[in-house]
């Protein structure tokens, strides 16, 4: 077969200044692709014109201090904390927002510049409330970090002795203390120019700035979709997940509670960071022991659900294409949306609600999971559904909104009673006296204990893509996905641009499998069929994706596109531990794909647990009544669903 073309629409989000080119031998000032001298604490390099001082001294291994800056998002120069002496010079310059254009010498910490990033600090705890061991971010705060390396030991202009303004707990997913931003806009910029949201700003001028919701709303009454993506970036404890942990504790020491939780994929590649590893290092199966240690009486994992998301959203997109290709009803949505980002879904909600009948009515994994067990779990164990409390560890700070949305009740009970983000899980461990590297590794529990590779790299940004298509691939075409690609990696549909796309010729046409053959009676229709699909991470990309399909262009002729709403999909949650950058995400999806690798099951339809289930439990099969109870949903209205 040949190779699938694909296209590159848009990048991951990460301004060019941020990366130091050096060129042999600088060329004419001015000419395209010229590079420049500069000299930076007495060492030289040349760059591309234009690159920023701080670019350049990174290049170089100089540290420069920094707050508003960061990797994802554009200049915006406010904080002063970056600022160097450059020769010649009357004031100092911040070096992130000095694009280098002629030869220049550059001092990076002379006593001028230690006594200007000192006053800075000053300024800003002089309007910082609140005590260091009692914040979120205690140990891994920006400022607290930078106030230790300038010798900062008194408050030079005072500190607020009390909170100045309320916290907003009213979002499920997001809390907001003002009291301790330091206006760097990082949120404003995350929301308006990564996410393109735009649910955050500053308002007012000089010492009366601050950051408001519109008309400064409760965040849980505006159009916030819950992605955490501000908090991922904020340097300071002014945002932050909202954290159920004491609930969760309670429920571990009340003896009349089952309490069972789902450990999603992501937060098991990159929870090793909050114990000091080094991004990229998975530990799944010590986090397993490290569970149980914690009280948690049994685990879970979501990759069983995310195996079973795959069957009964292929199962659902083969019925839209039936109809529309066999049937030529014109009344088919198509191109089908994936379904289990709750941040994309809420996007999808507030912004294009007239798309709605595009998104897939499949639950998220960690919803279908929550139902499963207060029935199927329940029923098998003879255990009352009342007594058990379910906890999802998640990626995912939108996961609380979404466990929290009325209609995820199909059970009959509250589905999933908890999200937890990986930081939250992280600092249960550490309660619970817990070093987690150092834990034996574990299995998880059955019944939910089998899953395949294809579950595992839900995490990454086109993950979902991929394992939909080992799986569509030979249900459809009855060969092997190996026979097509080398070892079930499909890499065309990987990578981190913003946008992919990506055409893929079925070979031929086979025998419809038991599991589909009271869906439909062949796949004739499908003969020498192009299957057009798409991949977008980030709701900036969304929305260019979005308003494409509405233009009827390419996009219009997919028939199905992923979509998640982090950039790099659920391995850069709004859950995951801080920092963020494009690297620090690459290292957690070459984890997730290691992971897959190792797994001797790598498609979803080949599980065994997964048949068990539709055997004993889903007797009518994918898309049956009874996965449509407990499995999907349904759109009825604008921006409402029922179970």
């Amino acid at each position: 077969m040949k190779k699938e073309k694909i296209e590159s629409d848009a990048s991951e989000r990460s301004p060019a200044s941020t990366r130091l080119h050096a060129i042999a031998a600088p060329t004419e000032p001015g000419a395209i692709g010229s590079t420049v001298r500069v000299e930076i604490d007495g060492r030289k390099v040349d760059v591309p014109q234009g690159t920023s001082i701080l670019s350049a001294a990174r290049g170089l291994g100089i540290r420069i201090p920094t707050l508003c800056y960061h990797e994802d998002l554009c200049i915006a120069g406010i904080c002063r904390i970056c600022l160097v002496e450059v020769e010649g010079h009357r004031t100092l310059e911040a070096s992130c927002g000095y694009p280098i254009t002629e030869p220049i010498r550059v001092h990076t910490h002379t006593r001028k510049v230690r006594q200007a990033r000192r006053h800075v600090l000053d300024l800003l705890l002089s309007k910082h409330s609140g005590e260091c061991y009692a914040c979120v971010r205690n140990n891994n705060c920006e400022l607290q970090a930078l106030a230790k390396e300038y010798g900062v030991d008194m408050y030079r202009f005072g500190h607020p002795d009390r909170p100045l303004v309320s916290v907003d707990a009213s979002s499920y997913s997001v809390v907001r203390d003002m009291n301790k931003c330091i206006l760097c806009r990082r949120c404003v910029r995350t929301c308006i120019d990564l996410q393109e949201v735009g649910v955050l700003e500053a308002v007012s001028r000089g010492g009366e700035t601050n950051i408001q919701t519109f008309k400064n709303h409760p965040l849980g009454e505006v159009i916030c979709i819950n992605c955490g993506q501000c908090i991922n970036r904020c340097p300071t404890g002014a945002l932050h997940a909202n954290d159920p942990t004491d609930e969760i504790w309670a429920a571990i020491d009340d003896p009349t509670k089952h309490v069972v939780v789902q450990t999603a994929p992501s937060p098991r590649a990159a929870i090793g960071e909050c114990f000091g590893l080094e991004p990229g290092h998975a530990l799944t199966f010590e986090l397993n022991s490290a569970l149980r240690g914690c009280g948690f009486d049994k685990v879970f994992d979501t990759n069983f659900t995310a195996d079973l998301t795959i069957i009964e959203e292929g199962t659902e997109l083969l019925l839209r294409l039936h109809k529309a290709l066999a049937q030529n009803d014109k009344s088919v949505a198509l191109p089908q949306f994936t379904s289990c980002s709750p941040g994309w879904v809420k996007f999808l909600e507030h912004f294009y609600p007239d798309m709605m009948p595009n998104l897939s009515s499949a639950k998220s994994p960690q919803q279908m999971f929550g139902a499963l067990i207060k029935t199927y779990y329940a029923k098998l164990n003879k255990i009352d559904p009342a007594s058990i409390v379910t906890v999802a560890l998640m990626p995912c700070s939108a996961k609380k909104f979404e466990c929290n949305r009325p209609e995820m009740c199909s059970s009959g009970y509250k589905d999933v009673d908890y999200g937890l983000t990986t930081r939250e899980m992280a600092k249960m461990i550490s309660e619970g006296g817990i070093h987690l590297p150092d834990m034996a590794k574990s299995d998880f529990d059955d019944p939910f204990g089998t899953a395949t590779g294809s579950g595992i790299i839900f995490g990454a940004t086109g993950g979902v893509m991929e394992a939909a298509l080992r799986s569509v691939i030979e249900l459809v075409c009855g060969i092997r996905v190996e026979d097509i690609f080398a070892n079930a990696d499909i890499i065309p549909v990987r990578g981190f641009e913003g946008i992919r796309y990506a055409e893929l010729k079925l070979p031929k046409v086979g025998e419809v499998p038991e599991l589909l053959k009271d869906k439909v009676s062949d796949w004739k229709w499908l003969t020498d069929a192009t299957l057009k699909v798409a991949i977008c991470h980030g709701t900036a990309n969304a929305r260019k994706v979005l308003e494409d399909v509405k233009a009827g262009g390419r996009f219009s002729q997919c028939h199905f596109i992923e979509f998640m709403a982090c950039p790099g999909g659920c391995l850069g949650g709004g859950g995951q531990p801080i920092p963020t950058s494009p690297e620090i995400r690459a290292a957690r999806a070459r984890a997730i794909y290691s992971e897959d690798k190792a797994y001797e099951v790598r498609k979803s339809h080949e599980n065994p647990a997964i048949a068990a289930l539709y055997k004993n439990f889903l007797t009518d099969g994918p898309c049956g009544k009874m996965s449509h109870k407990l499995l999907h949903t349904h759109y009825v209205a604008r921006g409402k669903y029922i179970a």
